[in-house]
């Protein structure tokens, strides 16, 4: 009878064993995707503390492409006031769009392409959106693992019980046709 009782504590301390273990990495595993999105945080702030000055350069050269200028500011604002993943993926998609069309017009105005003021500030856009590319792929592959972990038996057994519920990516979805279509350059 004694060994019958062993066995069964040793099932249950296995058990709790294996519970403890799982749970604390899937709490490492939620905290290294809010780390990643904290990354992606601090690289989209400084992509829209930069837009501003890049706008007020371009209008120096190109005062009457007004729709344009607006439309990155329209575009900057909403991105800054986007609340969630989804919602802030759209918005930055939409960015991305409105600074693509900024882009284009420098290619019409040989002075505004030629002013370091301009190429400085196009630089530094560039290194930020290199650097969100690479955050975005970092919080993709966390998501990613998070929630395959969850999802996998027997983690799925206790998972959403204890508040682990999956994440969504930073994907750019229905808007990547937009995002991938090259900006009209008019003259």
């Amino acid at each position: 009878m004694s060994t019958w009782i062993s066995i069964a504590v040793a099932i249950v301390a296995v058990i709790l064993f294996w519970g403890v273990v799982t749970y604390n990495r899937l709490v490492a595993m939620r905290q290294q995707c809010s780390q990643a999105f904290a990354d992606i945080d601090v690289q989209l702030k400084q992509r829209h503390d930069l837009i501003p000055n890049l706008v007020e350069t371009v209008k120096g050269y190109a005062a009457h492409e007004r729709g344009t200028l607006e439309e990155v500011v329209k575009a900057r604002n909403a991105a800054v006031a986007a609340q969630g993943t989804p919602q802030q993926a759209a918005a930055e998609n939409q960015l991305t769009g409105a600074l693509r069309q900024l882009f284009a017009l420098s290619e019409a105005y040989p002075d505004l392409k030629a002013n370091a003021n301009f190429q400085q500030l196009q630089a530094e856009l560039t290194d930020i959106e290199n650097k969100l590319a690479a955050a975005r792929r970092f919080f993709n592959n966390a998501v990613s693992e998070y929630n395959a972990r969850i999802q996998q038996f027997p983690a799925a057994l206790f998972a959403a019980s204890f508040g682990f519920t999956p994440r969504t990516f930073f994907d750019l979805g229905e808007e990547r046709k937009t995002v991938e279509q090259a900006p009209q350059v008019k003259f």
